[in-house]
């Protein structure tokens, strides 16, 4: 992996984007401190909005890798006849405010 200083990087920005590009992780350093991780991006990466590869990379979600099945809208839906789930989302906007 290699590493870069931000006056060197700013300085051959394309030398080290075309090394990223062609799959080598670089580090970026700030008076000897790593501040940041410059990867390069998987194949499906492009089709994912930079938020959903965010929230992926914290954990909060899985972006999923493929079309939902045939069929799939028209199942049955459980039932929420006590009104929980609306209960809940309300309750939740309203806390929120």
């Amino acid at each position: 992996m290699k590493t870069a200083t931000v006056s060197r990087l700013k300085a051959s920005l394309s030398e080290y984007l075309a090394g990223v590009q062609a799959g080598e992780a670089l580090i970026v350093t700030d008076r000897g401190r790593p501040v940041a991780k410059i990867i390069p991006l998987t194949r499906g990466d492009t089709d994912v909005p930079a938020h959903l590869l965010e929230l992926q990379r914290c954990g909060a979600v899985r972006v999923g890798t493929g079309a939902l099945p045939a069929g799939f809208l028209e199942e049955a839906r459980p039932q929420d006849a006590a009104g929980r789930v609306l209960e809940s989302l309300l309750k939740e906007r309203e806390e929120s405010r």
